[in-house]
């Protein structure tokens, strides 16, 4: 097992570091890497990703490569300029609502400009408007952003998510309301969203996260959880083995992190990722080697994989 520790280019939900355990097993290697306010509950899940990763390998593609969006984090439209514009990518996500929304708007802008008008800008909300602030905001971000391809949860719950998508025009997209639901397979999010952001590590692994998706029965975006490449190849095998794929994935996150625990980055080309047979081999983990905290994450592994087995 290796545990490691990589700093952030800036700061981004709320982390300046991504911390996580990486292990191998017969079909790979697999990375548990639940955020640290995680209890073991929530923990499970992204456990059985990596043992699926790891142990049973992931279904076969139906495609070789992956459109994905650059993500912008809460920076000055200068650099967020500067983030699209060398990414390669047709499709920006930029993180709102933790900032002002003149800021946010003016972020946008910039974000419009490097784009150009061909281009598809999304925005994320985290749940952080109640309905009278999203609707304001979202009308005017989209206007700022020259038209929005979606919002990306804008409220906390779904009856809130409904009602925002009765009072505007853009699409909405759930992320948490189906994430974090109780049963993911039985959330109920048709009437309040328009779009399905899936992420395999909260959900279970590939197979588990293709059942939801299934379930949702709505156009799916697959979306990194801020893994290193080794657990990003899940969300892009994810990705592969989806029936279709409408829409940019938010799975080029890399650029986020001061580094990656393998010479095999998962970085875009052109806008596209690779689908992979297998994660890639953690040959620079130990640059991000941290002593302090690899006692607590094994042992963080040892309680959640007690809880998976029962």
């Amino acid at each position: 097992m290796h545990v490691y520790s990589i700093p952030m280019r800036a700061k981004f939900r709320g982390i300046t570091q991504r911390t996580g355990l990486l292990f191998e097993g017969p079909a790979g290697w697999g990375e548990f890497c639940p955020f640290e306010e995680y209890d073991d509950h929530e923990s499970m899940p992204w456990l059985a990703c990596a043992l699926e990763a790891a142990n049973d390998g992931w279904p076969a593609p139906v495609r070789s490569r992956i459109p994905v969006n650059c993500t912008v984090p809460v920076v000055s439209p200068s650099r967020a300029h500067e983030i699209v514009a060398r990414s390669g990518c047709s499709t920006a996500k930029v993180k709102v609502a933790e900032s002002t929304l003149a800021e946010d708007c003016a972020r946008l802008e910039a974000v419009r400009g490097a784009l150009g008008p061909g281009g598809f800008v999304r925005v994320d909300a985290n749940m952080m408007w109640d309905v009278d602030t999203a609707v304001t905001s979202i009308k005017a971000m989209d206007k700022a952003a020259g038209g929005l391809q979606y919002v990306e949860q804008p409220c906390h719950t779904l009856d809130e998510l409904a009602a925002v998508r009765r009072r505007v025009s853009v699409p909405i997209a759930a992320d948490e309301s189906i994430r974090k639901a109780e049963d993911p397979l039985k959330v109920a999010v048709s009437g309040a969203a328009d779009i399905a952001v899936i992420k395999v590590a909260p959900l279970g692994g590939v197979r588990k996260a293709l059942e939801v998706a299934e379930a949702c029965g709505l156009p799916c975006v697959v979306s990194s959880a801020l893994e290193t490449s080794v657990g990003m190849a899940a969300g892009v095998a994810l990705a592969a083995a989806l029936p279709e794929l409408d829409y940019a994935c938010g799975l080029a996150t890399l650029s986020l992190f001061e580094g990656d625990v393998t010479s095999d980055s998962l970085v875009p080309v052109d806008g596209y990722l690779p689908v992979l047979t297998k994660a890639p081999v953690p040959d620079r983990v130990e640059r991000f080697a941290n002593d302090v905290i690899t006692e607590a994450w094994i042992y963080r592994y040892g309680r959640v994989l007690s809880k998976l087995s029962r």
